[in-house]
C-alpha cells in the first residue's frame, strides 16, 4: 500500500501527494466507485461544478469516483498515467519515479463536454485545458460551424 496524502494543492484545491519514493511503472491507487451508465452520470451532475467521473471501456459507462484517487488532479506535464485493467479496473500509474512529498497528476484528456475545463495545472507547457488535444479539435469545428 502507497503512502498517499490528500492535501491543498497548487493545481486545483485539493491534491494527492506521495509520503515515499514510487518507482516509474507503479500502480499507484485505483479510481474505485460505482460503475453507472454515462447518461444517469450525465443527469446526475448536470448542476454540479465538478464531477469525479471517469470513463472505461467504450465510454457508455463511468466511474463514479469516491476513493482517494478522486483527489489526483490533471496537468498537461504529468507523472502518471491511467491504466485500464479490462473493463472494470482503472489504475493510477507513475509515468517517471516520483519523489516524496511531490503531487501526483495525470493528464485527464477530457474527450467530450460542453463548458470550457480550463487547465490550471501551471506546467511550462500547459495547452489550457484539461480536453485533449482530438476533443479541442472537434469543438473548434464544431464553433466554426
Amino acid at each position: 500500500m502507497m503512502s498517499l496524502i490528500v492535501r491543498s494543492s497548487a493545481i486545483h484545491a485539493a491534491g494527492v501527494f506521495t509520503l515515499q519514493h514510487i518507482p516509474c511503472g507503479t500502480r499507484i491507487v485505483e479510481y474505485t466507485g460505482e460503475r453507472v451508465k454515462q447518461e444517469l452520470a450525465d443527469g446526475l451532475y448536470e448542476n454540479r461544478p465538478h464531477t469525479y467521473l471517469f470513463g472505461v471501456g467504450d465510454g457508455s459507462r463511468v466511474v463514479d469516483g469516491y476513493g482517494i484517487a478522486m483527489f489526483v488532479n490533471h496537468s498537461c506535464e504529468p507523472n502518471c498515467e491511467t491504466e485500464e485493467d479490462g473493463d472494470e479496473r482503472i489504475w493510477v500509474v507513475a509515468m517517471r519515479d516520483i519523489r516524496p512529498g511531490e503531487e501526483l497528476a495525470y493528464d485527464y484528456l477530457l474527450y467530450d463536454g460542453d463548458d470550457e475545463a480550463a487547465c490550471s495545472c501551471g506546467a511550462p507547457r500547459c495547452r489550457g485545458t484539461m480536453y485533449s488535444k482530438p476533443e479541442v479539435t472537434r469543438q473548434k469545428r464544431r464553433r466554426r460551424k
